[in-house]
C-alpha cells in the first residue's frame, strides 16, 4: 500500500457515492421501501461492492473495482412505482441469475475479444470527459475552491507527482473549511441494520423489470467497465468478475443490492498513473477501495451524511482532477493508429455527448457505432 493507492481508491469510492446515493434513494423510495430498507440497500450495496472489490483485486492483482449499476438505478426509480418491494427483489434475484449465467458461461468473455483497443480507449475517454470538462464548468458557479485544487495539482505534479492527488484533496478540504461549508453537525453516527425482503416471482415483473435491469447493466456498466480495464493495460479474464459480481448480487438480492458490476468511471482513478507510477502496484488501489466500500457499507446513513456535507464544487473539482491523468491517457491511445481513427472519434463523441437511447446510454451506442465505422473503413488486404 502507499499513499497515492489509498487516496485514489478514497476518491474513487467518494466519487462513486457522492454521484449517485441520491439515485439510490429515489429507487428504494420507488419501491415503497421503508427508512430501515434503504439503510439496508446501502448496506447491502457497500459490502456486495467492498468485498467484490477487495477480493478481486487482491486475487488478480490488478485495481478491480465494482459499483452499483447507476442506470439500473435511475431505471428503478422510474419502474418500481406501484411494484410490491417483495416482487422488486424477486426481479432483482432473476437479473443477478442472469448475470451470472454469462459470467459463468463464458459468453461475455468471447464478446470482449471483438472490441479493439482503440475503440475501447475512445470509450474510456468519452465516458470521462464530462467530468473533465465539469472541472472547469463549476468555476462559473464557484471558483475559489476549483481553482485552488487546480493549482495544487500543477505543483503536485511538477514537485511531488505520486503525491498530487492528495495533496488536491487535502487543498480542497483545507479551503472548505475555512470558509465554513463544511458542517457535520446533522450527520448520524450509528450502523445500518440489514432487513431481509422473502422474494416473491411473478412472470409480469420478472419481464418488465428483471430483463431490462439485466441488460442494462450488462450493456451500460459491465461492458464499459471491462473495456476501461483493457484500454488501461489490464486484461483479465472477464468472465470471473462477471460471474462473481452476478454471485454477489445473488446473495445480498434480498437485502436490497438490486445490481453490482464492474465500475467504470470511479475505476478509472486507480488505473492511471496518479494512483501509482507502477502498474503492478495499482491494485492496493483496488484493496483500499474495498476496505473504504466496506466501512461505507456498515455505516451507511452516516457515510451519506458526511458526503451531503462537502461542498459540491469540491467533490465535482476532485473527481475531475483525479480523471485527468486517465483521461489523457485513453485519448493519446485511441487516436495513436491512423487506420481506426475515424472510428476512434465517433466512438468518443457519441459516448462523451451523453445521450440515452431506448433507455440504454451512450457509452454502448458509441461502442456499436465505432464497431460499425470501423468495419466499414477498414480495407481487407488484397490477396496475393
Amino acid at each position: 500500500m502507499s499513499v497515492s493507492t489509498v487516496t485514489a481508491g478514497f476518491v474513487a469510492v467518494t466519487i462513486g457515492y457522492t454521484s449517485s446515493a441520491a439515485i439510490i434513494f429515489q429507487a428504494a423510495a420507488a419501491a415503497g421501501a421503508s427508512p430501515a430498507q434503504i439503510s439496508s440497500w446501502l448496506w447491502a450495496l457497500g459490502l456486495g461492492m467492498g468485498a467484490t472489490s477487495l477480493g478481486l483485486s487482491l486475487r488478480y492483482r490488478m485495481p478491480l473495482l465494482t459499483a452499483w449499476s447507476t442506470p439500473g438505478a435511475a431505471f428503478l426509480a422510474t419502474s418500481l412505482p406501484g411494484i410490491p418491494m417483495q416482487e422488486a427483489i424477486g426481479a432483482f434475484l432473476f437479473s443477478a441469475l442472469l448475470i451470472t449465467v454469462c459470467g459463468v458461461t463464458g459468453m461475455f468473455e468471447r464478446l470482449m475479444r471483438y472490441i479493439p483497443s482503440a475503440i475501447a480507449s475512445a470509450m474510456l475517454a468519452g465516458i470521462l470527459l464530462h467530468f473533465g470538462l465539469d472541472l472547469f464548468v463549476v468555476m462559473a458557479r464557484e471558483w475559489l475552491i476549483p481553482l485552488i485544487m487546480l493549482a495544487a495539482w500543477v505543483a503536485g505534479r511538477r514537485l511531488w507527482p505520486s503525491l498530487a492527488v492528495p495533496g488536491v484533496l487535502v487543498t480542497g478540504l483545507a479551503v472548505a473549511a475555512l470558509q465554513g461549508q463544511i458542517s457535520l453537525n446533522d450527520v448520524p453516527l450509528y450502523p445500518s441494520t440489514p432487513v431481509f425482503t422473502a422474494p416473491v416471482f411473478t412472470l409480469s415483473t420478472l419481464i418488465g423489470i428483471g430483463i431490462p435491469l439485466f441488460v442494462i447493466t450488462m450493456a451500460t456498466q459491465n461492458l464499459p467497465g471491462v473495456a476501461v480495464l483493457r484500454a488501461a493495460g489490464y486484461h483479465p479474464n472477464s468472465s470471473p468478475l462477471i460471474g462473481w459480481t452476478g454471485a454477489t448480487t445473488l446473495l445480498l438480492a434480498p437485502f436490497g443490492a438490486f445490481a453490482l458490476n464492474m465500475a467504470a468511471i470511479s475505476a478509472a482513478v486507480c488505473l492511471g498513473p496518479d494512483a501509482h507510477e507502477n502498474p503492478h502496484r495499482r491494485y492496493t488501489a483496488g484493496v483500499a477501495a474495498g476496505v473504504f466500500y466496506i466501512i461505507l457499507g456498515i455505516f451507511g446513513a452516516t457515510v451519506t451524511g458526511v458526503f451531503n456535507a462537502l461542498p459540491a464544487a469540491l467533490v465535482t473539482a476532485l473527481a475531475g482532477i483525479a480523471l485527468l491523468g486517465t483521461l489523457g491517457g485513453g485519448l493519446a491511445n485511441a487516436f495513436y493508429d491512423s487506420k481506426q481513427r475515424d472510428a476512434a472519434i465517433v466512438t468518443f463523441l457519441l459516448t462523451g455527448s451523453g445521450i440515452t437511447l431506448l433507455g440504454i446510454g451512450g457509452a454502448f451506442w458509441g461502442l456499436v457505432a465505432g464497431l460499425i465505422v470501423l468495419t466499414i473503413t477498414t480495407k481487407k488486404p488484397s490477396a496475393a
